[in-house]
């Protein structure tokens, strides 16, 4: 039974960053890595590839010969790569032996309600692929409330659209302040807490203050779900990468799996760690003057 994470997020949010960074750990802990690059876009592609979608179609070719812009040429190479969804199992059915990871591209209408991915997803669920999708997002979006807020939409959107086992990961975080000061203190972001606590400064904003009622809806919606909160990471750090890699492993199943090779340990030290990530300390190593916040 492979497993493998499939590697959402918007633009810039360190997608392709973190697929080198999680195939130098995972690898260094002895465990057989692949990585399938699905971004049609991501011509600079930094990690050993063991299947790339260039090698379907490009995204130059799409938008010289179909004259589309670059959001309409990856969403038709996506629908092009469904349409040809052999050429896809034919190269993975030689890597049932590794741990799979899918770096996609980051246009988010791909994952909110464009139904490609979806459909491809699905026909990797039927080869028995055991697939957790890991949605980073900019971690200073938290230093703006709206942007934290459009943010959660997203998480949430994805998490309903792709229906599969789901880790949210706040990246950059050792950049989180580099646009500004939080107003409260970390945890209030990653545990999505009550975020009625933003409606003023959603509120006194010069845009936001026209959309006063529409402001306390989309709070409103995404409490009533539930659904959302977030892990932190920084890709450069072991500890940090160490520790997201056992949430996603528990969330996936790899765990209670077959052992392969390296994966004793891990496993032994995830059903030790468990889910719960102490953010303080995140906040600590990271963050300026955290004794100044809520």
């Amino acid at each position: 039974m492979p497993f493998g994470q499939i590697i959402v997020g918007p633009p810039g949010s360190g997608k392709t960053t973190y697929c080198w960074g999680a195939y130098q750990y995972l690898t260094a802990i002895g465990r057989k890595v692949a990585i399938v690059n699905l971004d049609p876009a991501n011509d600079t592609i930094p990690y050993p590839c063991d299947v790339n979608i260039a090698d379907l179609i490009t995204l130059d070719d799409t938008m010289r010969e179909l004259g589309l812009g670059p959001n309409g040429g990856i969403m038709f190479c996506l629908e092009y790569l469904l349409e040809n969804i052999d050429w896809l199992t034919e190269r993975l059915e030689k890597l049932q032996d590794h741990y799979i990871l899918f770096d996609f591209p980051g246009q988010v209408e791909l994952f909110t309600h464009h139904s490609a991915v979806k459909e491809i997803l699905g026909k990797l669920e039927k080869m028995d692929y055991r697939l957790v999708a890991v949605h980073m997002v900019d971690a200073h979006y938290c230093t703006d409330p709206a942007k934290y807020i459009s943010v959660l939409l997203l998480s949430l959107k994805t998490m309903i659209q792709l229906e599969l086992p789901h880790v949210n990961v706040l990246s950059k975080i050792d950049l989180i302040e580099s646009y500004g000061k939080l107003r409260f203190n970390l945890d209030f972001y990653t545990d999505v807490m009550d975020l009625s606590y933003l409606l003023d400064s959603l509120n006194e904003d010069a845009f936001g203050s026209k959309f006063k009622k529409l402001n306390a809806a989309l709070i409103e919606l995404i409490e009533d779900f539930s659904l959302v909160g977030f892990y932190t990471l920084c890709v450069e750090d072991k500890d940090s990468m160490t520790k997201l890699q056992q949430v996603i492993d528990k969330a996936g199943g790899f765990v209670f799996g077959g052992l392969t090779e390296g994966n004793q340990s891990i496993m032994l030290s995830a059903m030790k760690s468990g889910y719960h990530e102490d953010v303080r300390d995140v906040q600590e190593r990271w963050m300026e003057n955290p004794d100044d916040m809520i």
